[in-house]
């Protein structure tokens, strides 16, 4: 059974894809669908909902109510409580800013303008394919037990972060292991890579407290990444060099974001 979180404010779009999705063959099973008009009612829901037991994959609007960011902030509310949560837009507003920023800004899995030839089937054949990737994903995460960019590894068991083949620590004493928030920030900019993240977007990754986790934590941890970084290839400052070279950990844009752009391997 797919069970598929909804979110639109139109009632007759409602009445057109509410059989095709109950209907829909995506796992030889009959399909839920949780359906919800107003972004703030979807948000609540999400709320109160239990982390363990997710939808299968969640299907939004952009633009509810006048208001273009309603789809949004369902969408950022679904990935701080599910991260992996497929997300796909089903939208009138495709070939616009929205479409652009739901698959740049908002991470969206995919998105489908309503206004299509047969799109009833290409919903249909949609969700099928994200699912299908989503267990994929499942099952090598079952098995695969490092990430790796380059010379960075990083061990998903116990966290330990590798460069080059040695253990980051802590720069402030070799002898304790580099903090949890570093290391699980590096992670998030390793798997955006290339793409960079800002502070409000790495919080959202981490599932950390907005207010709190500012642009200075973001930029102090990433100074305790370089300077990690930097112990690990003898203390010199090779890293930070780097990285102001355009590698390694990257300053982009005016935002204050970073991206983790893998330094090329030595002789290349």
């Amino acid at each position: 059974m797919a069970r598929i979180f909804w979110v639109e404010d139109q009632a007759h779009w409602i009445k057109k894809f509410s059989s095709v999705l109950q209907a829909g063959d995506f796992d030889e099973n009959p399909n839920s669908l949780d359906i919800h008009n107003f972004a703030e009612a979807a948000r609540q829901k999400i709320a109160l909902s239990d982390k363990a037991s997710p939808p299968d994959v969640a299907l939004l609007d952009a633009r509810m109510n006048g208001n273009d960011q309603a789809g949004f902030s369902v969408s950022s509310a679904l990935r701080k409580k599910w991260p992996k949560i497929p997300i796909i837009y089903l939208s009138e507003h495709s070939g616009t800013e929205i479409e652009r920023a739901a698959l740049e800004q908002f991470s969206a899995t995919d998105f489908i303008a309503k206004h299509q030839h047969n799109v009833e089937k290409v919903l249909c054949w949609r969700i099928r394919s994200v699912l299908r990737q989503a267990a994929i994903d499942t099952d090598l995460s079952a098995t695969i037990n490092t990430i790796s960019s380059g010379e960075l590894t990083i061990d998903l068991n116990n966290w330990n972060v590798y460069w080059k083949g040695v253990r980051l620590m802590n720069p402030n004493n070799a002898q304790r292991p580099l903090a949890p928030t570093p290391r699980k920030l590096l992670r998030e900019l390793m798997l955006c890579s290339p793409r960079p993240l800002t502070a409000l977007q790495i919080a959202e990754r981490l599932e950390a407290d907005r207010d709190k986790f500012s642009y200075a934590s973001y930029r102090q941890h990433i100074k305790t990444l370089r300077r990690s970084f930097d112990a690990a290839e003898g203390g010199q400052g090779k890293f930070s060099e780097l990285c102001d070279q355009g590698h390694g950990i990257v300053t982009f844009g005016d935002d204050g974001a970073y991206l983790w752009n893998p330094p090329p391997a030595a002789g290349k």
